[in-house]
């Protein structure tokens, strides 16, 4: 069965570069790619880093069918032979490109391969015990490493890259020095892609929300009342069964009188 035309091909985005900043969000569930897809969002990232969200990408693929949708890879692939398993593996089941935050030298055996990968610079999460939860590029020596990194992605052949908390001035720079897509995680708009995390935009946990984020909605809060809904009916429910409120006859099924009379009837006459 041939797969529907995603809008965009890693060729396609390639053409764009430097015409115009495209959307990116990272969703977690069917119903989020759902709605990213019709809302026209540009560009999806999810996860699959994991047996639980590996086994959910095949729904996300079929929310979303025609949206280019980036898939993250586990942390810790301990060869590129593994790395180029679950890059194909991705694929296979419908993703369009993978993300890896690992060294050029993984990332270049899946690019050698063929396949489409997005790496990392800036403030790495996985890698955060080197630097700390902080801007990554604010010192000259960070500017010109940030530099060389980026330059060792492109070499090993990445098509883009994620680059997370840096100036946004340097990551205007970075963005013109690069045939790579650089997406801007609270990196500024000189990138070319805008990219946040859909828990970020729709407000959906307690925390205060990143310096870098927005949030649009405040499905915490409404996941609160929700939850207190599901507490109220359930006590009311609990209340109806006790007080012999519920079943109602509307919620019964009635055999006729006369069948059950004959059914009791011979039942009755049965010597066992």
């Amino acid at each position: 069965m041939l797969r529907p035309r995603k809008k965009y091909t890693v060729y396609d985005l390639r053409q764009l570069k430097g015409k115009r900043v495209l959307t990116h969000i990272h969703v977690k569930s069917p119903q989020e790619g759902a709605a990213a897809e019709e809302a026209g969002i540009d560009l999806m990232s999810c996860s699959f880093d994991s047996p639980e969200s590996q086994a959910r990408l095949p729904g996300l693929v079929a929310a979303a069918p025609n949206s280019f949708l980036s898939c993250a890879t586990p942390h810790g692939m301990a060869s590129s032979e593994e790395a180029i398993r679950i890059g194909f593996r991705a694929l296979e089941i419908g993703a369009s490109s993978v993300y890896c935050s690992a060294s050029p030298f993984i990332i270049e055996a899946m690019a050698r391969e063929g396949i489409p990968v997005v790496g990392h610079l800036g403030l790495v999460p996985r890698h955060v015990t080197w630097t700390g939860y902080r801007a990554i590029g604010r010192t000259v020596a960070e500017a010109r490493d940030l530099y060389r990194r980026m330059k060792e992605l492109e070499s090993a052949g990445a098509y883009a890259a994620e680059l997370e908390v840096v100036p946004h001035n340097l990551a205007t720079f970075l963005t013109s020095k690069t045939s790579m897509l650089l997406m801007s995680l609270g990196s500024g708009t000189g990138c070319d892609t805008q990219f946040l995390f859909s828990c970020d935009i729709l407000g959906d946990y307690d925390e205060r929300i990143p310096r870098h984020a927005k949030a649009y909605r405040d499905f915490a809060a409404e996941n609160r009342r929700l939850q207190q809904e599901r507490l109220a009916a359930f006590r009311e429910y609990i209340a109806d069964v006790h007080e012999g409120r519920f079943p109602e006859r509307s919620h019964l099924v009635e055999m006729e009188s006369k069948l059950l009379d004959e059914v009791v009837r011979g039942i009755g006459d049965d010597p066992s």
